[in-house]
């Protein structure tokens, strides 16, 4: 595979590509696209109790053929139905039709009820008993896994972030912290340049990249995922777009090439921070006038 193993602080190992699931919904298309991207040589299926469809995961899984050591599962604690931890394993085990995931995570500090010690030591209890190979977290910040840390037995194994260029200059001290303690980042939503915020200024030295090596810019930007030591979890409903992700693990981006990736991604994010404070003065500008508005119809005087 072009895509490493990363190795884990608990001794085990995770593939660096993962198939999301977190958008595809219900019914028979999850199924045969969690199939389809298995076929084609992912390794790794990552969902969640709150996407709804680890059932599907669980039975694409099952038609691939392929053996359960052959294939690295993740999902996550959503708090779905305000069902407890020890609960939702259960049922996420059951829906997806195994006796363990290879990696659990806390889908959100706001979890962690009634606090994160506690709900980490529930995390430890389900690790102990076989249910997950690995535990640990997502969306957590430099904070949180602080206060994680402080009581932890067992270290998270790893912690899934929103990582593209537009948002790195804003997570590389939540990159640096998990490096420090050993923690695998896995970055979700990497390809947002391109699919929700095209037209920005990483556009270019991405384009230009990859016109250099060859390549699509969506495997450009999944390479910048892998040079940044993360997990990439991405997905597609077309087999071509999946055998390019798959083949964006064998290109080699130069220090250069994601130091101008890195530059345009922090020029991009003061763009768009500049854009949404403009937003929120125009949109409290506009309340401003109508309250004024109204106050002057009724002859309200405003000091």
């Amino acid at each position: 595979m072009p895509w490493d193993l990363i190795k884990l602080n608990d001794g085990h190992a995770i593939p660096s590509i993962a198939f999301g699931t977190w958008t595809l919904g219900n019914g028979r298309g999850p199924i045969d696209q969690v199939e389809q991207a298995l076929s084609v040589g992912f390794d790794h299926v990552d969902t969640a109790q709150a996407y709804r469809n680890e059932a599907e995961a669980g039975q694409g899984i099952k038609e691939s053929g392929l053996s359960r050591s052959d294939i690295f599962v993740t999902t996550k604690y959503s708090g779905t139905g305000g069902l407890d931890v020890e609960t939702s394993i259960d049922n996420s085990l059951k829906n997806l039709g195994l006796s363990y995931v290879d990696l659990y995570l806390i889908h959100s500090p706001r979890l962690a009820n009634p606090d994160i010690p506690t709900i980490w030591s529930k995390m430890e209890k389900i690790k102990s008993d076989g249910k997950a190979k690995s535990i640990g977290v997502s969306n957590f910040q430099v904070q949180h896994l602080e206060t994680l840390l402080a009581s932890a037995k067992v270290k998270p194994a790893a912690n899934q972030i929103l990582l593209h260029p537009y948002v790195y200059k804003e997570q590389a001290p939540l990159l640096e912290y998990c490096a420090k303690n050993n923690i695998v980042v896995e970055a979700y939503s990497a390809l947002i340049p391109l699919t929700h915020q095209p037209g920005g200024p990483v556009d270019k030295p991405v384009s230009d990249i990859a016109s250099r090596l060859s390549a699509k810019p969506e495997q450009v930007l999944l390479a910048w995922v892998k040079a940044k030591g993360a997990v990439a979890v991405t997905t597609s409903s077309k087999k071509e777009r999946l055998d390019n992700y798959l083949a964006a693990g064998d290109l080699d981006l130069t220090d250069d090439d994601i130091a101008s990736i890195d530059a345009a991604g922090a020029q991009g994010a003061r763009m768009y921070s500049a854009r949404k404070a403009f937003r929120i003065m125009a949109v409290v500008g506009l309340g401003v006038a109508v309250i004024l508005r109204v106050c002057s119809g009724y002859g309200v005087e405003i000091f």
